[in-house]
């Protein structure tokens, strides 16, 4: 499949679009994209387009705070220095590695984020199908 795509929050603004680049390409079915992007457009014919709401529980889940963790800075990797909003991995059990953002600091501690950025939240795709692989 190819799909361009424009994903919206509840407020209107843009988290995502394929909009003036490539169109996204994935194989339906196969969870290389959320389930409920996977089930709009399931159905679809290539040209058409439509506007979704995908919920939380069909997009990234619900958000856990238990997820959220507070590492004091003494323990802090030397060689980064948090700031607020970046990215970093850390390796989690069995050095799989965990992305996580920074969201909160001060003197003593940083805090980081495990959930997916997008977690909570109901998502809005304005889709339009422009291909399906032969």
């Amino acid at each position: 499949m190819k799909v361009h795509y424009t994903g919206t929050l509840e407020d209107g603004s843009t988290f995502d679009s394929s909009r003036g680049v490539e169109p996204l390409e994935f194989t339906l079915g196969s969870g290389q994209v959320i389930a409920g992007f996977d089930e709009a457009i399931v159905g679809m014919k290539p040209g058409e387009q439509k506007n979704v709401t995908v919920p939380v529980d069909k997009a990234y889940g619900e958000r856990h705070e238990e997820m959220v963790i507070t590492v004091p800075r003494a323990q802090f990797p030397e060689h980064i220095t948090p700031e607020l909003g970046q990215q970093i991995q850390l390796s989690g059990p069995n050095n799989q590695p965990i992305l996580v953002r920074v969201v909160g600091l001060d003197e003593d501690s940083v805090q980081l984020d495990a959930n997916p950025p997008l977690a909570g939240l109901d998502l809005t795709f304005d889709l339009e199908l422009v291909s399906i692989a032969e």
